[in-house]
């Protein structure tokens, strides 16, 4: 064997080495140790990363303690679960040196207010008013020549636009329109439209046309100023008297693009009769709006995690009243959890679930953690989940984690379900950390 081959052969060993420790469990869960905890005020939180050797730690004894001792450095068996609580928030950092003499690794430990809620479940009635006037389709009209038309889509408007103003004027109501497109037409005149495209606002020019067929001013749009419909209650925090609903953003029903809020509220509810879903078809609650003279809450937000708003106090019908901490993204793992929703009337009741899948995420973002219904009782009475379901608190551990937002199409035993961190954050509860030591699954 030549000195190449040699060389070759020293450099594949070496490859293979290197491969198998990279396997190895202990240089994983070296590669794995975060660069940043984050835990609530008061919140007991547990570091498991098997690492068979002895550490010392340092930390700042007036913020936190480490395996339950108040000194500022401790000897540790990173072999052994480390566990870490602190009595108020702010930043510290957690220093680990191995053997007590060789820098390991420094942690910023992140500790933010104690935060409970209370898990809703009940089922809502959603009434939402456009922040405008939204495109939704084209139609033709007949002019005075009998040639077919459209002046929406000769003055550039596409679905999904939202008018804003016409003529200067803040215009949220359909009724409205008609009465301005039969003046403007009868003076021979064009409407100005400030229309909303997106992030992007732009004007245009619509010039009714008399309808020979309706005798009437049309201007070639369907359009709609509202949009109503059921879903369920996340969660009531009241300190900051507001709550989160639904889990996923409110679209309108012809373009699917997002509905920007004017205004709305939430109503009670009350589940009549389920329709099951069934492979290749989702079912859904079918419930009717009561007391539509109380308001339970307004809508402020309609974003990508639900619906968020003022409420001043938790609907009648809570599974209970108690509130619960929450868990932070990271901390939601694969297992049984809970899920709280309604099935008949206005009664929550608690259900079974299984969470089979938990995506790492680094920022917000939908589809969070796949769940599965494991419960018999819930499965006999609905298929799975239905369309009306979203929103339903999923708990595990004692937690509040996130909410059930889709159902798969193909099985409906199962689906989506975001992190309830997300949620908090657009309803302002939780303020966004500066940075969170996530990996993308």
């Amino acid at each position: 064997m030549n000195a190449n081959q040699r060389k070759r052969w020293l450099g594949l060993l070496l490859v293979i080495i290197v491969c198998m420790l990279g396997l190895s469990s202990p240089i994983q869960h070296f590669a794995a140790f975060p660069n940043e905890v984050r835990l609530f005020s008061g919140q007991l939180k547990q570091l498991d990363y098997g690492m068979p050797v002895h550490a010392q730690v340092t930390v700042d004894p007036q913020m936190l303690q480490v395996n339950g001792s108040s000194d500022r450095s401790l000897s540790i068996n990173l072999n052994k679960p480390l566990s870490i609580q602190s009595s108020h928030s702010g930043k510290t950092t957690m220093k680990l040196k191995l053997f007590g003499k060789i820098p390991f690794k420094t942690v910023k430990v992140n500790v933010v207010p104690d935060l409970r809620v209370i898990p809703g479940g009940q089922t809502i009635g959603v009434k939402v008013k456009s922040a405008g006037i939204m495109v939704v389709g084209h139609h033709q009209v007949t002019d005075a020549k009998g040639a077919r038309v459209s002046p929406g889509e000769q003055a550039n408007l596409q679905l999904g636009d939202l008018i804003i103003r016409i003529n200067g004027k803040y215009i949220n109501e359909v009724h409205k329109v008609a009465q301005m497109a039969e003046e403007a037409g009868g003076a021979k005149q064009s409407l100005q439209l400030t229309v909303k495209r997106g992030t992007r606002l732009f004007e245009t020019k619509l010039a009714p046309v008399f309808d020979s067929e309706d005798r009437a001013w049309r201007l070639g749009l369907y359009i709609r100023d509202s949009a109503a419909g059921v879903g369920t209650l996340t969660f009531y925090a009241p300190d900051q008297g507001v709550y989160g609903a639904l889990g996923h953003v409110i679209t309108d029903m012809d373009t699917q693009t997002p509905i920007e809020v004017g205004e709305g509220q939430i109503l009670q509810s009350n589940v009549t009769s389920i329709n099951k879903s069934q492979n290749g078809e989702p079912g859904e609650k079918r419930a009717h709006f009561i007391k539509e003279s109380k308001v339970l809450g307004n809508i402020e937000r309609n974003t990508s995690f639900g619906i968020f708003g003022k409420m001043k106090e938790l609907p009648s019908h809570s599974y209970n009243q108690q509130s619960l901490p929450v868990a932070f993204a990271e901390e939601v793992k694969e297992g049984p959890a809970q899920l709280l929703t309604v099935v008949n009337g206005q009664k929550v009741e608690r259900f079974n679930v299984e969470i089979v899948h938990v995506t790492k995420q680094q920022s917000p973002a939908t589809k969070g953690m796949v769940i599965k219904i494991t419960d018999k009782r819930l499965l006999e009475q609905t298929g799975g989940i239905v369309q009306g379901m979203s929103g339903s608190p999923i708990i595990q551990d004692g937690k509040l984690i996130g909410a059930v937002t889709h159902v798969f199409v193909n099985d409906p035993t199962s689906g989506y379900g975001c992190f309830i961190e997300w949620m908090l954050q657009d309803a302002g509860v939780l303020l966004k950390p500066a940075s969170v030591n996530l990996k993308a699954a």
